[in-house]
């Protein structure tokens, strides 16, 4: 009896000091990583005034685009995929190197400074996770623990750049295995992702907001146009994953040399700016977003943020794609509204989780920021358009070594890799 006594007190005093690590090591990770996204948020935020001052910036990307591949060749990091590797790097042990940080750093700033077509949160993840996964190495962490130390930073990256921790804290739990959440990361991603929050918010950092004013009431009539806008963005999901993987092989098949590659992506970039008359294109669409939620959009837009960042990355410039999955499902929101008469900023705020629900298939996610984003009251609306974006979006996705664990059609284990 009294063995087994002792073998509950040890079993207990174990559990509480792993507890214990994980709250000392989020907070190290929050702190460490909240810095360095904030410094990113920052950086960000002056070469988009410098590109919007100085518009001729933008003959320089593709010179921008050769700098980049230079920088990547120099540090050895030619073959590194972005995102895929970090994701790849929790589900099988490969190596996430820490030059990944400076890297995608000082990448995403030239091509969003040169006029690039990208978003950032995907440089956040890669950023957060290449640190995360250091501080794991450095305190001698095994494979287990490093990979939650990887989705840590991961955590605080995304919500010190977005402001979004309830959904950043999710997130990376989420888009590695859809289907299977690693919950024994729940507590250091939560504590790191609100710290890194906190941080960036103290040093003036503004979190993203797009307040819906006016909800229209739920009612039958309304949840049939929410859901018909859902899967017809559960749709747009499916083609802009498509595009992006489509550019990258044509690229790479039409130019086999990395800095041709570049170099051509970045004059098509600059001809296509040239024939819209405008760089509204360039940078992430954030101020789209905005015109969109005051119900301003063009009927073209969803299509040409499309084609803008399919260009951008498939040729190789750095940066991320869900802002710019943001901007195209909020485009065509506001479209669907404008044309149905219902409500352009409800169908904007719709159609940005309905597109980010389905190139991501992280439907809880989705919620979430959509929550931290638009505000409670269009909850029913929004929970609608999560549910059918993540169905109708079938196994298609932003991330290759993403795992679809089980059917989104039935309960079965099928362990693919998205399309």
């Amino acid at each position: 009896m009294n063995e087994v006594l002792k073998h509950k007190i040890d079993h207990n005093f174990h559990r509480m000091l792993t507890s214990v690590k994980w709250v000392i090591f989020a907070v190290i990770s929050g702190i460490v990583v909240g810095l360095t996204g904030t410094a990113f948020y920052f950086c960000l935020v002056k070469v988009t005034r410098l590109r919007h001052t100085f518009p001729w910036i933008i003959w320089l990307l593709p010179v921008g685009g050769l700098c980049i591949v230079g920088a990547y060749q120099l540090l050895h990091d030619e073959k590194d995929t972005g995102t895929n590797l970090v994701l790849s790097s929790i589900h099988s042990g490969d190596d996430l190197p820490l030059r990944m940080a400076p890297l995608i750093f000082v990448s995403t700033l030239i091509t969003h400074l040169c006029g690039g077509s990208t978003g950032r949160e995907g440089a956040a993840l890669q950023l957060g996770g290449s640190i995360g996964n250091e501080i794991g190495k450095l305190f001698r962490f095994d494979e287990k623990d490093k990979h939650i130390m990887t989705m840590c930073g991961m955590s605080a990256a995304f919500s010190a750049l977005f402001g979004t921790p309830m959904a950043a804290a999710i997130f990376s739990m989420e888009v590695v295995s859809v289907g299977i959440m690693h919950y024994a990361a729940l507590v250091p991603c939560v504590i790191s992702s609100l710290i890194a929050c906190s941080i960036a918010a103290f040093f003036g950092a503004e979190a993203e907001a797009f307040p819906v004013n006016t909800i229209p009431a739920f009612t039958v009539e309304s949840a049939v146009k929410i859901s018909v806008l859902a899967a017809l963005c559960a749709l747009i999901s499916i083609l802009f994953c498509m595009m992006l993987h489509g550019s990258e092989h044509l690229y790479q098949k039409l130019f086999k040399n990395r800095y041709l590659r570049i170099f051509a992506g970045g004059c098509i970039v600059i001809v296509l700016t040239l024939l819209v008359g405008n760089q509204d294109y360039s940078g992430s669409g954030i101020e789209l977003i905005e015109r969109c939620m005051e119900g301003i959009v063009v009927p073209e837009l969803f299509v040409m943020k499309m084609l803008f960042t399919a260009v951008t990355l498939g040729a190789g410039f750095k940066g991320g794609e869900i802002v710019p999955s943001f901007c195209i499902g909020g485009s065509f929101g506001c479209l669907f509204g404008s044309l149905l008469g219902f409500s352009p900023p409800l169908c904007t705020a719709v159609g940005m989780t309905a597109v980010f629900c389905g190139v991501t298939n992280c439907p809880i996610s989705s919620l979430l920021i959509s929550f931290e984003l638009f505000g409670y009251e269009g909850m029913p609306y929004f929970l609608l358009t999560v549910a059918f974006s993540y169905m109708l979006s079938g196994y298609y996705g932003l991330y290759h070594s993403q795992k679809i664990m089980y059917s989104k059609f039935k309960t079965n284990y099928i362990n693919k890799k998205v399309q």
